[in-house]
């Protein structure tokens, strides 16, 4: 059985939340397991179920007619798939897939939004953490666009640690590619001049951080301006430590 303890741990939304609210939500949470490439929900489906990762890192991505697709948002341990049913969407605009393996809590999308009518503290607080994910949605595709690759790696293997909080990903080179929406070899010769900087250590399906400050250095504005704004909108959320 999940009871508020379980948290201490977990989702840092679920954290932020005062016990009255966290109460509501307890009996209808679920603890799973996410597999790489696990596609949660497709684009245009109704939205049934709700995630709100505690290991994992859920994925949004945009796909085209020809079937190819990029990321444009991750959601971790700071974050929720629910934000659509804030204002009363019954769909996903986007799909969501798991980018790696890890748990998270999910919730039926009737139960978050009987919760979201009940308590005030979780409304204001994802209306919060929708203006935040506005904020990397837009970063996201003006660094595609803009930046050079090798500081869109840096931007995203940053990124992943702080959602993940772990600095040892779970990821493959092909994985980077597919989520950049770039050419494989281009992500394994920017990765490598990485390694050579001493900057990761890459094995086969990991990535492992060594030095996060090198890594800052070398990525593009666009770290720094989401990672702002979640600081900004969610100082209850940045404020938590960050797992080694």
């Amino acid at each position: 059985m999940i009871t508020h303890q379980s948290y201490r741990r977990g989702n840092r939304l679920l954290e932020a939340l005062p016990m009255h609210d966290l109460e509501v939500l307890t009996p209808h949470l679920e603890l799973v397991e996410l597999s790489p490439g696990q596609m949660l929900s497709k684009s245009g489906e109704p939205i049934r179920t709700v995630y709100f990762p505690v290991t994992a890192i859920v994925s949004l991505l945009q796909t085209m007619k020809n079937g190819s697709s990029v990321e444009i948002a991750a959601i971790g341990r700071d974050g929720t798939t629910g934000v659509p049913i804030l204002t009363g969407g019954d769909t996903m605009p986007a799909s969501v897939q798991a980018q790696c393996r890890g748990f998270a809590y999910r919730i039926s999308a009737n139960e978050l939004r009987e919760a979201l009518r009940s308590c005030g503290s979780l409304r204001s607080l994802m209306l919060l953490y929708m203006q935040a994910l506005l904020t990397q949605v837009a970063q996201t595709a003006a660094c595609n666009r803009l930046h050079r690759l090798d500081e869109q790696l840096c931007r995203w293997l940053l990124a992943d640690i702080d959602r993940s909080g772990t600095s040892d990903l779970q990821v493959t080179q092909q994985l980077i590619a597919d989520m950049l929406g770039v050419c494989r070899e281009g992500v394994t010769e920017a990765s490598g001049k990485l390694c050579e900087a001493d900057l990761i250590h890459h094995s086969r399906g990991r990535i492992r951080i060594l030095d996060r400050t090198g890594l800052e250095a070398r990525a593009c504005e666009c770290y720094e301006i989401v990672k702002r704004e979640f600081d900004r909108l969610l100082p209850c959320i940045s404020a938590m430590e960050v797992t080694p």
